[in-house]
């Protein structure tokens, strides 16, 4: 089942570059506050106070497992970081068919989704002039539905849910 963010009814956002830039702003904050909280496990993994006691005593093999998660974490997120950055916040022409880099907006009976087609960070949210925008990937299940689509085509959701695009940028 393919998630559908909550979304008022509304046009598709017009600066795409201002949502490029939200994006790149909450991963930086996730980024920023994961790299402290490495540091901390690390410094609790190489601690001497927390040398085992006995041999039941797995308090830093723990903390090392915490420490070698975060940092295999923040490496994914400086990376996502560096490939948002690289995207263009230039508007796609016309009729353009759907790639990476492009915002989105879907009709689904009812209401209008919007979402950003980026290269990691799949489920990323964020609140632009009043509407979320969810990131996904060409690797998730409606990215691969959306990918060479263009407004006006309509995609199957799941049995009985079609969108139809309706914008692209």
């Amino acid at each position: 089942m393919i998630p559908l963010p909550k979304q008022r009814t509304a046009s598709l956002p017009v600066n795409k570059q201002a949502v490029l830039d939200q994006i790149l702003s909450a991963l930086n904050g996730e980024l920023a506050a994961l790299t402290r909280a490495a540091q901390g496990a690390f410094a609790a993994a190489t601690d001497p106070d927390s040398k085992a006691e006995n041999k039941y005593d797995t308090r830093t093999l723990e903390a090392s497992y915490v420490a070698r998660g975060q940092a295999q974490r923040v490496a994914e997120l400086q990376e996502a970081v560096r490939a948002f950055g690289a995207l263009s916040g230039n508007t796609l022409q016309a009729g353009a068919p759907i790639t990476l880099g492009a915002l989105i907006s879907l009709q689904i009976p009812g209401e209008q989704t919007h979402y950003f087609l980026g290269p990691f960070a799949g489920g990323t949210e964020i609140v632009h002039e009043g509407q979320d925008v969810v990131v996904i990937t060409p690797a998730s299940a409606l990215g691969q539905k959306l990918i060479g689509k263009r407004a006006g085509d309509s995609i199957a959701l799941r049995p009985g849910l079609v969108a139809k695009v309706i914008a692209v940028q």
